[in-house]
């Protein structure tokens, strides 16, 4: 169905196949002419996996289908589409190879008179390259091989097999037993002989069957009805007495004459006893899903159901693993059915047939179903890549998460108003897997098909509704050993019990049964529902629509956001985002918004009609719009209506089909033999009915009238081929590995397979290093005044778990043999064993770039190091992380910060011996062209400065370094007193610590303080070179390799300068360009180049070429500062950058108000001493001490009153402070508090007011202007709504 492109037969009848329920009815079997061949899928498999190192060849025979260790009647042989009808419909090609493929999954299975032979129901699903779907639905059944040829090759395989190998009985109690659900009398308790009578054939002793499938292709999921229609015809085949009818006419019916229901409505057709019923919901209710979800739940338990389906939201790769294929459908398909609004968009194979997995190895996300082997454990089970995997073993209720998972938004809540529904239908939320083993399997295997198929009458009704009382409870268990006693057989072979004489109210209750399901099924859905449509309602507000029409839309899709994301989540309720800001990122969730962007220009997508009209809907009931916002859990209002909407549609039919009826048929065929299923007259059943059906071609006409209409809007303003391409494009990533074709398995075809994954890959990096740029570049670049574009917190951690998340599927492709749950850190630690071998051989230290020469100051920080072992040793040595997967994101995300991730990356691959070892030829890593041009796009990651790793690991200890360098040319190198350091980050500071006596540099080790801010420094003016002239200090992360500078170009010591004996200097980051400058910047820098000596106007000894700003520029100076500060508070508060910085540093508001008070000081020099802005104000605090003013009115002599007395307070706790903060130190604290405070814009008028000023200031002063004045308070009053806390460092022992 994966578009083989056969001649349209004559199968279309009159009818069009588009609205007819059944496409295909298939049979599929041994085909008698060819004998037993042996599954070549499963040799290729075998081939396939032959190549990968390290396995013998003994080894690769067990892991394929084709082994010959196992018993013949436990082996796999190759299975044959027998007959299909019609011979082909034009819009939905029969495809041989996967029909037969996922009829029969595991190929042929053949068993004797003493295996269990019951039938086995399960389905499938084909998904086609457009991403259609068509669903098969499949009875297996076992019929006596009557070919003597068959039973003699049977006979033959035995005796080779017994000759080669005798020990094989005990070996083969791990085989499987092949039956998907052993008869239920087999106790644990498996003894040898039994399993010799199990592996056993003798022709003359054993009558020997082999299984066949008959099965429905249908274009919708109506399993319930297929499943009764099949039934009826196996019963029809075992019953004593022939069916009424022969089979064709049944077969025909459904094929021909029973139409789909249309949408709303019921419809009735008729099986070989009994009518059948099914429903399709509207077209304003949710799709049809037809699979119970009451099993799903039942199977996993409600908790691990959620988390699952929170794995498949964000788009993880999930494994379902059972021995039922059913079992797998009805797991896959339920959780699928529940995302609505959204829809699956990558690789969905809920039955992988076991010649196809090496589809495991695909690098994409991916939801399938793995048929598990009876013994096997999971421990045994080899996957590819385990970093991003959701392993759900549906049998043992257990569920392994992938690492770094966020919860689904009000989980709890969720969970609770989900278990509600659940106990209303008695069904425990924990799921029924916790009763014994026999209990499950009596209720799973019958139970679940006597109540609800209505095909026996041998069971009385009190015993089905005492099951009713009993679900899911212990005493189940009891109930079948009393059941057993009292000889009531349930079995499976119920089924071929004759029909007894009904009983009403049986019947009655087995419908009952089936609405309940139904009911559930929709209530179920509706919660989920009802948490998107809560959680997205106001979402049309941020798509961004840009385009003026389709065409320019598609051909642009790439390059355009389709929503805006950063508006979106600054919305959304804290707990959401660490789900919300992964969730955005998928495709689903893209081709969402891109079905709601192209809603403009054609038939809106249904699911999304629908959704949006239960938004309208909540919209109208919350007339105010904030409800919609808020984190309280609000539950879902439309369960009972949805139910009842079922329940009408279900009791009262609204069509019947015709009734199967005799066809013409030549007489003598379709001969009855019971047990066997009929050769069918295929003349009868290649076309449809001649007389036309009034239902069938009203409907007909209807529905061409709609395929019109859907095609004349397809073709609006483009060509269908160009706009399939750009479709395609459109939607990106994975849409053309989406489905595996199931059909041709060439090597050629793996390859080609392979190849595609690669381009996908290769597409997927460039997507994620181009957004990750743009998110970073795209925040204003320097707003901050600092030069960082800087995005943090959640998004940025998004990314980059994204980013971790395709490196880790990029290694994991192609794999020869999988070691840890990690392929990249498998790598890494195999590439570091042999770069560490080669280390002893030769000892020589792996520097890039040449060694630095010691400057002449002699003081620099020693280069670091640039190497990708010292980085792996840094993340060994982190006892926090106790994973290989948390090694390699660590890995990644401090390779990232130090900007180093493409050139280690190239590094490790550069061993070329390695990588041929670990990987298979057509993997990615080994794919030349593609592996550069990955590395290239990880290396424009380098433009942006990351803090990945620092901000994610804060509790870890790291190394640092720190060198002062002093401005030897005007002071000593060292100084004899005893000086110290005080270096802070955002997340903490290390305390005082001691620098050892003639020493400027030092190493220390502390917890991860992560950005540097300040560093304070001072000594204790002992000895008699105590003065000391500090150009800067520098520190650095000894792991990050951060270097960070803060410049100081001032004095400490008593006497010199403002006197100060301790310092508090701003950080700035070094650029790594800047890094190679570090030996240029030792020496005594230019003057401009320190900041601080560019604006402390009284060193005059430093000074003299500056040039004094203008007035103009000065109160430029004081705008931009200050607006520096407003914008800071206006972001997002994980994406703000450093206050301090912008109250301290180089064009910080200390700074530019310095420059206002300096402006037209009297010489700074009176009497040969140094006069600063800080004597300025002693001044006027002993003025306002001394004289009390008199002012015209009263108001304002208190307000005037209460100023002078804070201002007085504050000037004289700093003097006071146990610090020896110099004059321009303690300028700088009065600034930093009056801003905290909100008092600078009252002490600026009382400074300006003040008679000092007209001693210490010249008539051109700015503070003696006062429109000036006026308008510096203006500009400070904006700044009065922002909470400002303060660097701790800055204000340490001021007490106000």
């Amino acid at each position: 169905m994966s578009g083989s492109g056969a001649a349209p037969g004559p199968g279309s009848g009159s009818s069009p196949a588009a609205c007819r329920f059944a496409h295909y009815f298939v049979l599929c079997g041994i085909d008698a002419d060819s004998g037993l061949e042996p599954d070549e899928l499963a040799v290729l498999y075998q081939w396939l996996e032959a190549d990968r190192h390290g396995k013998s060849q003994d080894a690769a025979n067990t892991t394929s289908g084709e082994n010959f260790d196992q018993s013949p009647l436990r082996r796999t042989f190759k299975s044959k589409v027998l007959a299909h009808y019609p011979q082909n419909i034009e819009w939905n090609p029969f495809d041989q190879d996967a029909v037969n493929m996922l009829c029969m999954p595991k190929g042929l299975s053949f068993r004797t008179q003493t295996d269990n032979k019951d039938p086995q129901f399960h389905s499938f699903i084909i998904t086609r390259e457009d991403g259609s779907r068509t669903y098969g639905f499949v009875l297996t059944f076992y019929e006596e091989v009557t070919s003597k040829q068959i039973c003699t090759a049977m006979q033959t395989l035995y005796q080779m097999h017994n000759a080669e190998h005798y020990s094989s009985v005990y070996a083969s109690s791990s085989c499987s037993m092949d039956s998907l659900a052993s008869s239920l009398d087999e106790g644990d308790t498996t003894s040898l002989l039994k399993l010799q009578r199990y592996n056993s054939y003798d022709i003359s002793r054993d009558t020997l069957y082999v299984s066949k499938s008959i099965c429905l292709i249908t274009p919708l999921p109506f399993m319930q009805a297929c499943k009764k229609f099949l039934i009826q015809l196996y019963k029809a085949v075992t019953s004593q007495q022939p069916p009424p009818l022969p089979l064709e006419s049944y077969i025909h019916n459904i094929l021909y004459e029973v139409p789909l229901p249309p949408p709303g409505r019921s419809l009735k057709f008729y099986g070989v006893y009994e009518p059948v019923i099914c429903q399709r919901p509207g077209p304003n209710e949710l799709p049809l899903s037809d699979y119970p979800l009451r099993e799903a739940f039942e199977l996993l338990g409600l908790e691990n159901l959620v988390q699952v389906f929170t794995c498949v939201l964000l788009e993880m790769q999930i494994l379902l693993y059972s021995q039922d294929y059913q079992r797998l459908m009805t797991v896959a398909e339920g959780i699928t059915t529940l995302l609505f609004p959204f829809q699956w968009q990558h690789v969905y194979v809920p039955i992988l047939p076991a010649s196809l997995l090496h589809f495991l190895d695909a690098p994409v996300p991916y939801l399938m179903g793995l048929q598990s082997k009876e013994g096997t454990d999971r421990s045994k089970l080899e996957l590819p890549q385990e970093a991003n995997l959701c392993f759900v073993d549906i049998d043992n209720h257990f569920i392994e998460l992938p690492e770094e998972f966020p919860q689904f938004p009000n989980k709890v809540d969720f969970i609770q108003e989900l278990s509600e529904v659940l106990l209303q239908f008695g069904i425990p939320p924990e799921g029924s897997l916790h009763c014994s083993e026999s209990a499950t399997k009596l209720k799973n295997l019958v139970l679940k098909d006597l109540v609800n198929d209505k095909k026996n009458g041998n069971v009385s009704a009190n015993s089905i509704s005492m099951y009713e009382l009993l679900k899911g409870n212990e005493t189940i268990a009891r109930l079948q050993a009393l059941a057993k006693r009292t000889g009531v057989t349930v079995e499976k072979t119920d089924l071929s019990a004759p029909l007894g004489e009904k009983e009403k109210d049986l019947k009655l209750q087995c419908e009952e049964a089936e609405l309940r399901d139904y009911q559930l099924n929709v209530q179920l859905r509706e919660v989920f529902a009802n948490r998107f449509t809560q959680m997205f309602a106001d979402y049309e507000a941020f798509v961004i629509q840009t385009a003026q029409d389709m065409e320019s839309w598609l051909t642009n899709r790439e390059q355009m956001q389709n929503f805006d994301k950063a508006s979106f989540l600054s919305d959304q309720p804290e707990p959401y985002l660490p789900f919300l800001s992964r969730f955005i990122e998928t495709q689903m969730f893209a081709t969402f918004i891109d079905n709601k962007i192209m809603s403009q220009w054609e038939e809106k997508d249904p699911l999304l009609r629908v959704f949006d009209s239960r938004i309208e809907k909540i919209r109208l009931y919350n007339v105010r719009a904030p409800t919609l916002r808020t984190s309280i859990y609000q539950k879902c209002s439309t369960l009972k209506e949805a139910a009842q909407s079922i329940e009408q549609r279900l009791m009262k039919m609204d069509h019947t089909a015709i009734h199967p009826h005799l066809l013409d048929m030549k007489i003598g065929q379709g001969k009855y033999e019971q047990g066997f299923f009929p050769k069918l007259q295929s003349d009868v059943l290649a076309t449809g009915p001649t007389n036309n059906n009034r239902w069938v071609s009203r409907s007909a006409t209807a529905q061409r009238r709609k395929e019109r209409l859907r095609q004349r809007s397809e073709h609006i303003g483009l060509d269908n081929d160009l706009r399939e391409k750009y479709m395609q494009e459109a939607r990106s990533l994975g849409k053309n590995l989406r489905q595996p074709k199931l059909s041709d398995l060439s090597p050629a075809v793996i390859a080609q397979t392979n190849w595609k994954f690669v381009e996908g890959l290769l597409k997927e990096c460039r997507m994620k290093t181009k957004r990750m740029l743009v998110e970073k570049m795209g925040h204003e670049a320097v707003e901050l005044g600092h030069g960082e574009a800087n995005i943090t917190g959640l998004e940025e951690n998004t990314l980059i778990a994204s980013l971790c998340d395709l490196l880790e599927r990029i290694w994991s492709h192609g794999l020869q043999v999988k070691q840890g749950k990690s392929a990249l850190w498998s790598h890494l630690i195999q590439f570091q064993d042999r770069e560490e071998k080669q280390e002893h051989l030769a000892e020589s230290p792996v520097a890039l770039g040449p060694e630095r020469r010691k400057s002449d100051c002699g003081v620099m920080l020693p280069t670091l190091r640039v190497s990708l072992i010292q980085d792996m040793r840094h993340i060994q040595n982190m006892s926090e992380i106790k994973t290989d997967v948390g090694r390699a994101r660590a890995w990644i995300r401090l390779s990232l910060e130090k900007k180093l991730l493409s050139q280690h990356l190239k590094q490790l691959l550069s061993n070329q011996p390695l990588t041929k070892k670990l990987y298979k030829r057509y993997a990615f890593l080994r794919c030349e062209e593609e592996r550069e041009q990955f590395l290239y796009h990880l290396l424009s990651l380098n433009a942006v400065d990351y803090f990945c790793f620092t901000s994610v690991f804060t509790t870890i200890m790291i190394p640092y370094r720190s060198v002062i360098i002093p401005i030897k040319k005007l002071s000593n190198a060292i100084t004899t007193s005893n000086p110290w350091i005080c270096v802070s980050g955002e997340l903490g500071d290390t305390g005082v610590m001691q620098i050892p006596k003639n020493l400027l540099e030092m190493t220390f080790e502390c917890q991860n303080l992560g950005k540097l801010t300040t560093v304070q420094i001072g000594h204790d003016n002992s000895g008699l070179l105590a003065k000391w002239l500090v150009d800067c200090v520098m520190v650095r992360n000894e792991i990050t390799g951060h270097t960070y500078r803060f410049p100081c170009g001032r004095w400490l010591g008593k006497g010199i300068d403002d006197g100060s004996l301790e310092r508090i200097l701003i950080g700035e980051l070094m650029t790594s360009a800047a890094d190679e400058d570090l030996v240029k910047q030792c020496r005594t820098p230019p003057q401009q180049k320190s900041p601080t000596t560019a604006r402390r106007l009284s060193i005059t000894s430093l000074t003299g070429k500056n040039a004094k700003p203008n007035a103009g520029q000065i109160q430029e100076g004081i705008g931009e500062a200050v607006n520096n500060i407003v914008k800071h508070f206006h972001k997002p508060e994980k994406e703000r950058g450093s206050l301090t910085l912008l109250l301290c540093g180089e064009n910080g508001l200390v700074a530019a108000l310095e420059q206002v008070f300096h402006h037209g000081f009297k010489s700074a020099r009176i009497f040969h001493k140094n006069v600063f802005i800080w004597d300025f104000i002693e001044r006027a605090v002993a003025y306002f001490e001394t004289t009390d003013q008199i002012l015209d009115s009263e108001d304002d002599v208190l307000i005037q009153k209460s100023s002078c007395k804070t201002f007085c307070h504050y000037v004289n706790a700093i003097n006071t402070a146990p610090r020896n903060i110099g004059k321009d130190g303690k300028f700088q604290i009065f600034v930093c508090l009056g801003t905290r405070d909100r008092l600078l814009p009252q002490w600026i008028p009382l400074l300006a007011e003040c008679p000092a000023i007209t001693r210490m200031y010249e008539e051109s002063a700015l503070l003696r202007d006062r429109m000036t004045v006026n308008s510096l308070i203006r500009i400070l009053q904006a700044i009065q709504d922002f909470t400002i806390v303060l660097e701790g460092s800055l204000i340490k022992g001021v007490d106000v």
